[in-house]
This record gives C-alpha cells, sequence and structure tokens, in this order.
C-alpha cells in the first residue's frame, strides 16, 4: 500500500509542472488575443520529437459562429516559402542542382542582369530582381493577364539593386524557384510538394489555395481597416480579408494547413524523413554572405532567423498572421495560426517558448524590450536600453529584428510605437542607412514632412545607392 501511494503521489507531482506550464501559455494566448482582437488561433509545441501540446482557441468563421478545432485550416501565406526552400534542398540532395549555381543554368530567356544570380541568393532575398507584385493588383493579388504576359512586362523591369548589395523581401524570387521545381521535375509544384513533403508526413489537410477554393474547414482571414470605400473611418472595422495568390505564384505564399499539420512537418524534417542529409538542414538554416562579407538577415528560405550564441532560432511569419520558431539546439518548436491579418504573432513566439525554456527570454534582446516598454512606455525605449547595457554590456538588439518589429507595429497602425523603435534603431546604428530609411518612412505617415525629408538625406549620405530614398525625397521637397 506505502508503495503504491508514493506512486500516485508521484504521478500527481508530476502532472503539476505541466499544468503550471499550459497555464502560463494560456495566458499568453488570451492576452495577446484580447490585446490584438484576434478572432481565431491555433498553437503546437513540439519538444523532444513529439507534441506536447496543441490547443484551439476563439472563433474560426464570425459568420457563422464556428469555433477554432484542431482540424481548422488556416493560411500561412509566406510561411510557404520554407516548404519550397525544402523542396529545393530535395532537388539539391538528388543531384538535380546546386545552390551555388547561377538561375541560367536552370531557367531560359532571363535578362542578361539576371543571368549570374545564384540559387541561394534568390532565396535570401538579395537578388535585386523586380517586384512581381507590381504587376498584380495591390488589395487582392489579382491579374487581369495570363502568366506568360507577366513575365514578359517583369523582365523588362529594372533591377532594383545590385545583386548581393541589399536585401529586399521580393516575391519575385519564390516564383522563380516554382519554376525551377517544375522544370528538373517535370510536373507542377504542387504535386511535387504532396509526393515529397505532404504525403511523408501524413498532411492530409495541408493543400494550395486561396479566397476562391473550396477548402473544407478552412477558417477565413479577418483585418481591420480604417479605410473603405475611400473613406477614413472614425474607428478601426473588422471586415473579411479576401485574398488571391494567382496559381503560378503560390510557391511564394499559397499553403493552408493546420498548427498540428505543420508540427508534424517539422518533426519529420528534423528527423531526416524530407531531407537525407543533416549538411543539408544546416545549410538552410545558415546565412549566406552579401557582397561586403556580412551575413544574411535569412537563411535559405527561413524569413524569422536569430543566429545568436545561445538558442538559435530559425522560422517563418506569413500574412501578419501565422508564425512560427523552431529551436534546434534546444529541441522545441513553437507554432502560432490565425485568422487575423495583421495578428503578428511572431511578436510573442520568444515569450511563449520562454515559458519551457526560460533563459531564451534573456537570448532575445527584442523580447525582452517588448516586454520592458509594455510596462514603462515605448517613449523609454533608448533609456531600457542603455540601462539593461550597464548591467549586460553584451545586451545589443539586432537592426534587423528591430526594424522587422517596427514595421508590425506601423501596420497595426501604432505609429507612436513604431516611431519609437524605428528611432531606437538609428540610435544605436547610426551608419546604417536603412535605418534612416525606415525612419523617414514612419514620420511621413505621422504627417512630419520634413523631419521624414532630414532622415531620408541622411539615409542617402550614407548609401548614395538607396533609389527608395532618392525617390521619396522628390515627393517630399
Amino acid at each position: 500500500m506505502k508503495t503504491y501511494c508514493i506512486l500516485i503521489f508521484c504521478l500527481f507531482s508530476a502532472c503539476f509542472p505541466a499544468q503550471n506550464t499550459e497555464a502560463a501559455v494560456y495566458a499568453v494566448i488570451n492576452r495577446e488575443m484580447k490585446e490584438r482582437q484576434i478572432p481565431g488561433l491555433q498553437i503546437a509545441v513540439v519538444q523532444n520529437g513529439k507534441i506536447i501540446l496543441k490547443k484551439a482557441f476563439g472563433t474560426a468563421n464570425i459568420q457563422d459562429r464556428i469555433p477554432v478545432t484542431d482540424t481548422t485550416v488556416f493560411p500561412i501565406n509566406s510561411c510557404t516559402k520554407v516548404f519550397t526552400a525544402v523542396a529545393i534542398m530535395q532537388l539539391a540532395e538528388e543531384g538535380k542542382l546546386n545552390l551555388s549555381s547561377s538561375l541560367s543554368q536552370y531557367l531560359d530567356d532571363l535578362p542578361e542582369k539576371w543571368q549570374q544570380v545564384t540559387i541561394e541568393q534568390v532565396m535570401t532575398h538579395i537578388s535585386g530582381f523586380p517586384e512581381i507584385l507590381q504587376l498584380l493588383d495591390p488589395i487582392t493579388g489579382t491579374n487581369l493577364k495570363t502568366e506568360k504576359e507577366i513575365w514578359e512586362a517583369l523582365t523588362k523591369l529594372p533591377m532594383s539593386f545590385k545583386t548581393g548589395e541589399q536585401f529586399s523581401y521580393n516575391q519575385t524570387n519564390y516564383y522563380l524557384l516554382g519554376k525551377i521545381i517544375e522544370k528538373l521535375n517535370g510536373q507542377p509544384f504542387d504535386m511535387f510538394f504532396k509526393k515529397r513533403q505532404f504525403e511523408p508526413v501524413g498532411m492530409k489537410s495541408t493543400v494550395f489555395g486561396d479566397s476562391r477554393d473550396i477548402i473544407a474547414h478552412f477558417a477565413p482571414t479577418y483585418r481591420y481597416t480604417t479605410m473603405l470605400n475611400g473613406q477614413k473611418l472614425n474607428e478601426p472595422k473588422l471586415i473579411d480579408d479576401y485574398h488571391l495568390f494567382p496559381e503560378f505564384t503560390r510557391t511564394s505564399a499559397g499553403l493552408n494547413t493546420t498548427a498540428e499539420e505543420l508540427a508534424a512537418w517539422i518533426i519529420a524534417l528534423q528527423k531526416g524523413k524530407l531531407l537525407k542529409n543533416p549538411e543539408s538542414l544546416q545549410r538552410m538554416w545558415s546565412p549566406i554572405r552579401f557582397n561586403n562579407g556580412t551575413p544574411t538577415n535569412w537563411s535559405p528560405g527561413w524569413g524569422l532567423t536569430k543566429f545568436r550564441a545561445e538558442h538559435k532560432a530559425v522560422g517563418m511569419s506569413g500574412g501578419g498572421r501565422s508564425a512560427f520558431l523552431v529551436y534546434p539546439d534546444d529541441n522545441l518548436s513553437v507554432i502560432v495560426l490565425t485568422n487575423l491579418g495583421g495578428g503578428m504573432p511572431e511578436d510573442f513566439l520568444e515569450e511563449l517558448a520562454g515559458i519551457y525554456i526560460p533563459d531564451i527570454v534573456k537570448a532575445d534582446p527584442i523580447t525582452f524590450l517588448r516586454i520592458q516598454l509594455q510596462k514603462k512606455g515605448f517613449n523609454k525605449a533608448i533609456d531600457v536600453v542603455n540601462a539593461e547595457k550597464k548591467i549586460h554590456p553584451e545586451f545589443k538588439p539586432n537592426e534587423s529584428e528591430l526594424n522587422d518589429w517596427a514595421y508590425r507595429l506601423m501596420s497595426r497602425n501604432q505609429l507612436q510605437e513604431a516611431f519609437e523603435i524605428f528611432k531606437l534603431n538609428t540610435y544605436l546604428f547610426p551608419g546604417s542607412w536603412n535605418a534612416y530609411d525606415s525612419y523617414g518612412e514612419v514620420l511621413l505617415k505621422m504627417g512630419k514632412k520634413k523631419e521624414a525629408a532630414d532622415m531620408y538625406k541622411k539615409s542617402i549620405q550614407l548609401n548614395p545607392d538607396n533609389e527608395n530614398g532618392k525617390n521619396m525625397l522628390k515627393q517630399l521637397l
């Protein structure tokens, strides 16, 4: 009897930490859903190769009051790019392509300036290609022309910058990767993804599609707008976010899935079921180099990258509604999918990960800053950083991550908060032309045209090739 009682006590004791952990996760999710007004959300957590948590929150379909369940399917938008990256790595493992080779080895009829751009430069958005979205409707993504007509127009546009000199997030890059996948396999890319990734993992609900497609258990996406029919609204209004991805561009943003299936995909990827060689995974999760030798912000195909000494993380975000992070050295992954465009779950992924491994929060300056500024006010950003540096001299927020965070704030119309973070970035990185260019953008949105012009001037002084800055300055002067 004594042994039996001890066993029961141990079993109950083991449950308490798990219950406390889940309660902490739910507290963060409920807080963020309330603050960001997210209608519906899924979360999945992977630890040591197993899904240890999956949970559904809120409403999937507001019109019909359908709740989110584990089987609700969400658009993941640009998170699609990591699947495209894996497809490219699968072809590389088969010897069908080389990441260091130029596009001209795999695609014909490229403009001369495109021909020497490498596969990995395309995968990390340092190609300098013109943006295909310029040729599509900026609101819906629709086009009234054929792919051939779009291609002919695209190839006549000038390069945005010299290859390898800058980073610019660009959908043309992943459109081209899709064409390479199709050419090397002799079949549509969606079939290649299905046979080589979805079926081996058992991703029965994962499909390509957009608002035109009939997708089972689909959660439509919503967003808040302050403009409707050309008029400014007194307060933000929640509307349906009708999104379209022409079939030929879907390797950049066309997938829909569940948090559970995405978790299963991550497990399969790390266990070698999708890529045979550990070196392939390592290469995909490492930066390449700009022409000046500095590392890129992205690794090939993966845009949320935290290349730090401890608690390295890689992942992706999509459409401001879906995001995930993988911690390879910690055997941990966190996935959050929502149905709110602009919900930005990437903002609180590290906080969620920190519930399982507390040192992750300490390792991530952006998460630390976000938590501190929520308490003290964003106008204290510079003071908080300086105070922390006195205690921990190694504390240094990453320029790119600060910039991305500020843009996410700006996309939610939190202009004052974005202003403070852009200001902090120029304070910490006074030699960065991009920091001043971004600072000018938020100042312009705030109606401060003179101050915006000053920032664009500073940006051009630091980088005379900054065409965006030059164009903006022409409009302001």
